[in-house]
């Protein structure tokens, strides 16, 4: 599930853009200015952030100076200025597209998606699964929450790939058996659920309420993809 930033200084502007892409599959966290969005920023780390320009304490263009420093994260401004010199400065300082209000909210869920488009495609390359904080290098053979290595085992680490590239999709406890093709499973369908264990023992923050790993009972386990 792709996150959302709002940031503006209007209420209703924030609940009704919130409402929208909540309903349209998006996790949205919203700021009442450029200070508080930073914050919220640095420690959510969005997909995309939607920036009001005309706010009190920060606004749009100093929010954008200050988090471009050490983030690359896709912006769209929501400017009530019309002039073109000022959506160019949005532009220039690193905003990725910009919107005049009032706009309408479907054209905005069409412009959050052809970013979030855009932006995937030139990433199309990376081999990086990821689920919220938990991330998994395919290259590197490397896992990490919150950029701190976990060490898995083989198998916890081919159990884990399987899970993450298919982010919602149930796999049954004999699926899984036969993509990881690891001989310590032959044959013994319930060695999955004590390697499942000991991954979530791993990566959880709380192991008894899974947040990653979910059980599909009857069925088997799925990675949760609104982590």
């Amino acid at each position: 599930m792709k996150t959302i930033l709002v940031i503006d200084d209007h209420p209703d502007v924030r609940l009704l853009t919130q409402e929208v892409l909540v309903a349209e599959g998006f996790r949205v966290e919203t700021a009442e200015n450029g200070v508080r969005g930073l914050s919220i920023a640095q420690r959510l780390k969005p997909d995309l952030i939607l920036l009001d320009i005309m706010m009190p304490v920060m606004g749009g263009y100093e929010f954008i100076r200050e988090y471009r420093r050490n983030a690359n994260t896709p912006i769209i401004l929501l400017t009530a200025k019309i002039e073109e010199t000022d959506k160019v400065l949005g532009l220039e300082l690193g905003a990725d597209d910009y919107m005049t209000k009032p706009f309408g909210l479907r054209e905005l869920v069409a412009r959050v998606r052809a970013v979030l488009r855009r932006v995937g495609n030139e990433s199309a390359g990376t081999k990086v699964l990821r689920c919220g904080e938990l991330a998994l290098d395919l290259d590197a053979h490397r896992v990490t929450i919150n950029g701190n290595e976990v060490r898995l085992t083989p198998s916890e680490y081919e159990l884990l790939a399987v899970l993450m590239s298919s982010p919602g999709r149930a796999f049954s406890r004999a699926e899984l058996l036969d993509r990881v093709q690891d001989t310590s499973f032959v044959g013994i369908e319930r060695t999955i659920d004590v390697h499942v264990r000991n991954l979530r023992a791993k990566i959880e923050p709380n192991p008894s309420a899974p947040r990653y790993i979910e059980t599909v009972f009857g069925v088997g386990y799925r990675i949760n993809h609104q982590s």
